[in-house]
């Protein structure tokens, strides 16, 4: 239905709860390396339950690369540096959400290139949110929007 982009994650069981999440959703999952685990990890697949084989999961070298490779679909970034919250956006089937690193979010130039293309996910009292939960957020506002 949807793509999830992690782009170099850290912390393997945020990436476990995230591939459960784009199983359930029947989104795809794409990772952009360099990751900062082994996709053998113990961690990684206790938080993937026994789903981790099931979801549909692509590795990518660079953000670059995935890009190129889906030229003409849409992508949103999501950061804390956009003041356009996730649910302005209408989403549409295939859309790719880009989410980055745990602790340092996407890349400036990413976000600088993109910059029309950034949302955020309002909140107060805290900088950010734990990437799964994010991920979470935005996912299922963009599986409300389709009525699934």
């Amino acid at each position: 239905m949807f793509n999830i982009v992690l782009v170099e994650p850290e912390i393997p069981p945020n990436t476990g709860n995230v591939g459960r999440l784009c199983l359930a959703t029947r989104s795809t999952l794409h990772l952009i390396g360099p990751l900062g685990f082994s996709l053998d990890d113990r961690q990684l697949k206790r938080a993937g339950l026994d789903y981790w084989e099931e979801v549909e999961l692509r590795e990518w070298s660079t953000l670059d690369e995935l890009q190129k490779a889906n030229a003409s679909a849409r992508f949103f970034y999501l950061t804390t540096k956009s003041k356009q919250p996730y649910f302005d956006v209408k989403f549409r089937p295939k859309d790719f959400l880009v989410f980055g690193r745990e602790t340092k979010g996407l890349p400036e130039g990413v976000l600088n290139e993109n910059r029309t293309s950034c949302i955020t996910i309002p909140m107060h009292g805290t900088r950010s949110l734990n990437l799964a939960t994010a991920v979470a957020i935005v996912l299922f506002e963009a599986m409300r929007q389709q009525r699934v």
